[in-house]
């Protein structure tokens, strides 16, 4: 080996050795530990500020005996403990509420999701007017909430359009009949967005698939199955947390469409929450109840982020010391140039 070849690969270094990095003058570098907390400084301040301190704000309200007549009193109300929730349990229909809004979110999402998917298939390939079929698709779900109740609250009075067309005169805004009338406007309000997360999944599958598998002549449900199932894993886990959650707090269709109060068969949890806050003026009472729903809804939340992982992040447990190996390896194993000056 030369004196030259060996100057200039002590100039590149050993292997294994880092270079030291190059810094602009007049900068003073941060340390690893201190950059994200920087970056992250601004949003956690607007977090602490907007979830945070409402949600420490409600819990506190729910342990006060605050109505209309301690109001003026506010944060020197009586307090009560965990009386408001054992009242909410207890002396409230909020287990009623509870089973209602649970079990209308899983029906209308059972529902939607096949018929999401069916729209988002038949609008994959292209064919003349698929860009006009996918805005109708999409007509129930920019429409508003309040203009959605308005329209299905005229078309399901006694004398309205539907009981016309089935030649019945059922009551479809009062008794039993109503929470399959809820059933029926929500999965036509819902179905749209299991749509567009379907097609946005539909749109990552290569068209060499398709065509590998139209030139092994797989049957379409086993393209289904084994082709475009899979693909779609993600984006319908999204949709189906989404849109249960979504089901269980809606509170505008419900409200525009049965008015105050509501039957029975309908009464769901955000409605009941503004009855027992904005009527009976027990605002305690209400901020418990509005507790009992965040747990509610945090339930099938922090199953999905269990499910994909995001809670604990891909380098938890074994994968950081393996990935910590590994580019221990990468460091120590000698570059090309070093591989050509060894040769030399």
């Amino acid at each position: 080996m030369t004196a030259t070849q060996t100057r200039s690969r002590a100039e590149r270094g050993q292997p294994g050795q880092d270079r030291p990095p190059v810094r602009p003058h007049g900068t003073t570098p941060l340390s690893k530990r201190e950059r994200p907390l920087w970056m992250l400084l601004p949003g956690g301040v607007l977090m602490i500020a907007v979830i945070v301190v409402p949600l420490l704000v409600g819990v506190f309200i729910a342990m006060l005996d605050l109505d209309q007549y301690t109001l003026r009193q506010w944060f020197s109300a009586p307090f009560v403990g965990f009386q408001n929730f054992a009242e909410a349990f207890t002396d409230s229909p909020l287990l009623h509420s509870i089973w209602i809004s649970v079990s209308l979110s899983v029906l209308v999402t059972a529902v939607t999701v096949p018929i999401g998917v069916a729209a988002a298939i038949s609008t994959q390939n292209r064919f003349p007017g698929r860009g006009l079929v996918r805005s109708i698709y999409l007509i129930p779900y920019v429409l508003p909430a309040f203009v959605v109740g308005t329209f299905f609250r005229t078309m399901l009075q006694p004398q309205g359009v539907v009981n016309s067309i089935l030649h019945t005169d059922v009551l479809w805004l009062n008794g039993s009949a109503s929470y399959w009338a809820l059933a029926g406007v929500m999965i036509w309000t819902s179905w749209p967005f299991v749509y567009l997360l379907s097609l946005a999944g539909l749109q990552a599958v290569d068209n060499e698939v398709h065509e590998a598998a139209a030139l092994d002549g797989v049957t379409w449900w086993a393209k289904l199955r084994y082709i475009i199932f899979p693909y779609l894993r993600g984006p319908l886990s999204l949709a189906i947390i989404i849109s249960i959650l979504h089901n269980i707090n809606n509170f505008t269709l419900p409200f525009v469409l049965f008015g105050i109060p509501l039957p029975s068969s309908v009464e769901v949890m955000p409605v009941l929450t503004y009855i027992a806050s904005f009527q009976s003026f027990r605002f305690g009472l209400s901020a418990a109840m509005a507790i009992c729903s965040l747990v509610i809804v945090a339930i099938p939340l922090f199953v999905y982020l269990r499910a994909v992982k995001l809670d604990t992040g891909d380098d938890a447990g074994p994968n950081r010391k393996q990935r910590r190996a590994d580019r221990a390896t990468l460091a120590a194993a000698p570059t090309a140039a070093d591989v050509d000056g060894a040769r030399a």
